[in-house]
Order: structure tokens, then C-alpha cells, then sequence
């Protein structure tokens, strides 16, 4: 029989819907009180949600014969519960050297890798972890502390790729009361009391004070304003890639907006609005007063993010520079920015570019994976042709077909080329930095790599993904709309399908 706790953890999580029924949940256990706590729960919980439990444990080895008595005393619980358990030592502080990285982001790295492998290997569907509603809340401290923006303060987000957090909404202080109900026994991370730490600082004396000197309901506030700043990403998420796809384009070499659309992003979306705030020459003085600001700012770190991979490091100082880069009339003029990134403004445009020692700019993701290849398809085709990609262990039929003169409904959906329309030369083909094209359905050209990270393709899947070219342009790719010129429509004679066969 459920405790009453096990209840409110039930109906939380189903009305978070964080975890899907059917899947197979990978739950992260270090061996402290939240995770332990975490697993008890989903355990008990595991009939009603559908859900079958797999324990997973990353050993960071920062803390010796600590670490290892961590290790030992999960798989333990695993066994103790009948549940499979995955176990990856990773050497945190070597790594962390090599590649430059400080000890917590180096740990945090290695937790999604680990965590993202497990999903690609087919141990889980997805990986629970032990957040709560106290660690949301000292999350948003510590980062309006160090200074941060709206992303800063959505804090820790319900679910991140395969990663989910079911306890985000719960206390603490609940899980440990929760546990010694069940008499059960836990490990204390030594790590966690040391104050020299600011997060160890807040979590045991900050916060106190405040739920005590200021408002007992703070971290209920806090995790609110994490809630509605996060719904507030969400919305300009999609708006800025919008505009980022129809403003700027990327190459292998860089990414590329003109500072006119940078300044005044709204330009080609509504000429009535256009001509009442946009002044005649964007200017960054004149860009302050305007409400375009928001977009510009958000749209400079989307173009950082596709010239480096990441937005980590880029300032609001940063962002200004750039503003005030792109109102210069000038070109020849640059902005040096961390990670290896340099702005150039020339002609009209800025140019993300990464560089390597002084102005020297390389080439992004330019390197071929190992697994190449490029098949070539002769034209007409005139029967089904099965092509075996020996290099990623596929096989992809291309199926000739029939096609009604008017589509009907069991058809219309069907992501098919017009065989007629295809030129030579035909070659299937894995992706390449750069390739674009304007899928059915859409009025603007989409680069491949948005769209295979929309379609959560793996990312070490992503550069043997198959594409193929009809004369030099990307005309379909695995899983994806055709390309709208290729696309079979209503008067096609002969459609072209190509599937990936079983085995």
C-alpha cells in the first residue's frame, strides 16, 4: 500500500508528465539521501507508471576510497531491489586537466555523456536524476549572484534531452523524512559541507537565513519564478530561430547575418510595424529605445552559438560590443570574443568566424567522419534499387512507384520525390557541414543540421546521416520532408520512396 507521500509523488510526476509510460527509466543514484530517495519512489510507483527501473552510477573518482564505498553501496541497493546495474568510472580530475575544463564542469560533462550513451546503447529510454525544489532554488541564487539573464534564472529545466528530474517539485528535507520512514540508509558526500564552495555557502547558511529572517516561503517563490521565466524561453526560443533562420546564414567556415537585419530584426515581418519604430538607418544609439533590442541581443548569442556550439563565456558586454560593431558604417573593424570566436564587419555584414592564435580563422566541423562515402545512382531509374552503405550498416531501398494524379488521403502524407524532376548526377551520400534545403511545405531553405537536431538524431549519428543530391543540391534526407522542388504532387507519374529495410 502507498504511503500518502508516495501518492503526492505519484500525482506530481503524472501531472509534470516527465516520465512516459513504457519507458525504461535509467534512475541516477550517486548513493546520497535524494537519489536513493528517488529510487525508493519510482519503485514504489513503478506498476502505476508503466515504467521498468534501471540503476545507473557514475563514478567521478575525486574522492578515493569515498568514491568506491559510494559504488559498492549502490550496486548493493541495486541488488537488493532485483534491478540491473550500469556502473562508469571516469578519472573527473584528469580529464578536467587535459581538456582545460574546472572540476564541475568537467563532472558535469561526463554525466551527459554517460547519461546520453545510455540512451543511444539502449539501456534506457531516459535517465531520472535527484533535483529538487531546494536545489532549484539555490541554483537561482547562485546565478543572480554571479549575474545572469532569463535563461539564468529558468534555473534547472523538468526535463533536458533524455535527462528528467521528477522530484523538482519536492523539498529536501521530505525525502530524507521519507527514507527514515523506510529505515533506510543512505551516504553523506564529505564534499557537500565544504563552505568554500559558494553552492555549499548558500545551502547552509544563505538560504537558512532567509526562510528564516525574510519569508519561510522563499523557495516556493524561487521555483515559480524558475516556472515562468522558463515559459518565457520557450516562446523566444522559437521566435529568435525563426529569425535566425530567415536572417543569417551558415557555411562551414562561419555564420553570417547583415548588421541591418541584426539591428532591426523585425524588418520582413510586419511593414506596418516597420515603419513605425524602425528608424530609416539602425543605428546601435538610436537601438536602445527600441523594442527590437530583445531580439537583436537574443539573435547575437543564437549566431555565437552556431559559430562556436555553445553560449557559454559571451557576456552582456560582449553582446554590446557587437551591437555597436554592426552600427559602424565601416568595414575592417572586429570584436575578439571567448572561445575562439572573432565578429568581423565587412561590407554590410558580420561574419562569426572561430580563429586559432591571432585573426587566423579554421573551418567548422570541416573534418569527414571516418565513415564517408558517396554512392552514385544512374539515371532514369526505371525498377526499386537497394543500395547497402556498408560504412554505417544500412540498407536503403529505393522504391519506384506509381503515383495517383490526384493525391488521396491515405497518400498525400507520403515523403516522396518526383522521379521525373530527379538530374543527374544522383548520389546518396553521408551529411557535410553546410547542406540546406527548403523542405515540402516551407517557404525558406533550412540548414540540415537544424533540422536533424530538431529530429533528435543522436549526435554520433549525424555525420553519416544519409542525404541524397539530385545535380548538386540536397534533395532528401533520411526521416525528413523532401525537398518542396522534388517533392511529389498532384500530376507526378512516377513517385520515388527510399527506406531504410530491417536487417
Amino acid at each position: 500500500m502507498r504511503t500518502s507521500f508516495e501518492q503526492q509523488a505519484l500525482e506530481t510526476v503524472q501531472r509534470s508528465r516527465v516520465i512516459l509510460p513504457g519507458s525504461r527509466v535509467g534512475v541516477a543514484v550517486s548513493g546520497g539521501a535524494d537519489s536513493v530517495a528517488l529510487l525508493r519512489i519510482l519503485e514504489a510507483l513503478e506498476n502505476e507508471l508503466g515504467i521498468t527501473l534501471v540503476v545507473v552510477h557514475l563514478n567521478h573518482s575525486l574522492r578515493g576510497s569515498e568514491s568506491l564505498a559510494d559504488a559498492e553501496f549502490v550496486a548493493e541497493l541495486a541488488h537488493e531491489r532485483n534491478l540491473r546495474f550500469v556502473q562508469r568510472v571516469e578519472d573527473v580530475a584528469v580529464v578536467a586537466a587535459q581538456e582545460g575544463w574546472n572540476l564541475e564542469d568537467a563532472g558535469r560533462r561526463l554525466r551527459q555523456r554517460f547519461f546520453v550513451q545510455l540512451v543511444e546503447e539502449g539501456v534506457a529510454d531516459q535517465i531520472a536524476v535527484a533535483h529538487t525544489a531546494d536545489d532549484q532554488a539555490e541554483t537561482l541564487l547562485a546565478h543572480l549572484m554571479r549575474g545572469t539573464g532569463m535563461t539564468g534564472i529558468g534555473g534547472i529545466h523538468p526535463v533536458a534531452g533524455p535527462v528528467v528530474r521528477p522530484l523538482l517539485e519536492m523539498r529536501r528535507q521530505e525525502l530524507r523524512d521519507y527514507l527514515q520512514s523506510l529505515n533506510q540508509e543512505w551516504r553523506e558526500d564529505s564534499t557537500n559541507s565544504d563552505t568554500r564552495k559558494m553552492r555549499a555557502r548558500i545551502r547552509k547558511n544563505l538560504l537558512p537565513l532567509i526562510e528564516r529572517d525574510f519569508s519561510p516561503v522563499i523557495v516556493s517563490h524561487l521555483n515559480e519564478l524558475a516556472r515562468l521565466a522558463r515559459e518565457e524561453n520557450a516562446f523566444w526560443n522559437v521566435f529568435v530561430e525563426e529569425r535566425f533562420e530567415k536572417l543569417a546564414r551558415q557555411s562551414e567556415e562561419a555564420v553570417r547575418i547583415p548588421a541591418r537585419d541584426l539591428l532591426t530584426p523585425f524588418n520582413s515581418l510586419e511593414e506596418s510595424y516597420q515603419k513605425k519604430a524602425t528608424p530609416a538607418r539602425p543605428t546601435s544609439a538610436n537601438l536602445t529605445a527600441s523594442p527590437q533590442l530583445a531580439v537583436t541581443e537574443r539573435l547575437i548569442r543564437r549566431m555565437y552559438e552556431a559559430a562556436r556550439g555553445d553560449r557559454r563565456e559571451l557576456s552582456a558586454k560582449h553582446v554590446q560590443q557587437i551591437i555597436e560593431l554592426a552600427g559602424y558604417l565601416k568595414s575592417g573593424r572586429k570584436v575578439e570574443l571567448p572561445g575562439g570566436i572573432i565578429v568581423h564587419h565587412e561590407v554590410g555584414e558580420l561574419i562569426f568566424a572561430r580563429i586559432i592564435d591571432k585573426g587566423r580563422k579554421v573551418a567548422k566541423e570541416t573534418t569527414s567522419p571516418a565513415n564517408a562515402y558517396e554512392y552514385i545512382v544512374e539515371l532514369p531509374l526505371n525498377e526499386t534499387k537497394t543500395l547497402t552503405v556498408a560504412e554505417v550498416g544500412k540498407r536503403l531501398s529505393l522504391n519506384l512507384i506509381d503515383w495517383p494524379s490526384a493525391q488521396s488521403d491515405t497518400i498525400r502524407d507520403v515523403q516522396a520525390l518526383d522521379a521525373d524532376l530527379l538530374r543527374s548526377p544522383l548520389i546518396l551520400r553521408n551529411w557535410r557541414p553546410g547542406d540546406a534545403y527548403r523542405p515540402r511545405g516551407r517557404q525558406d531553405e533550412r540548414k540540415l543540421k537544424q533540422m536533424l537536431l530538431a529530429g533528435r538524431v543522436p549526435v554520433s549519428q549525424r555525420g553519416t546521416w544519409p542525404v541524397l543530391e539530385s545535380s548538386g543540391q540536397v534533395v532528401w534526407a533520411l526521416g525528413m520532408e523532401p525537398a518542396e522542388e522534388c517533392s511529389a504532387r498532384p500530376g507526378t507519374r512516377k513517385g520515388l520512396l527510399i527506406v531504410e529495410e530491417e536487417g
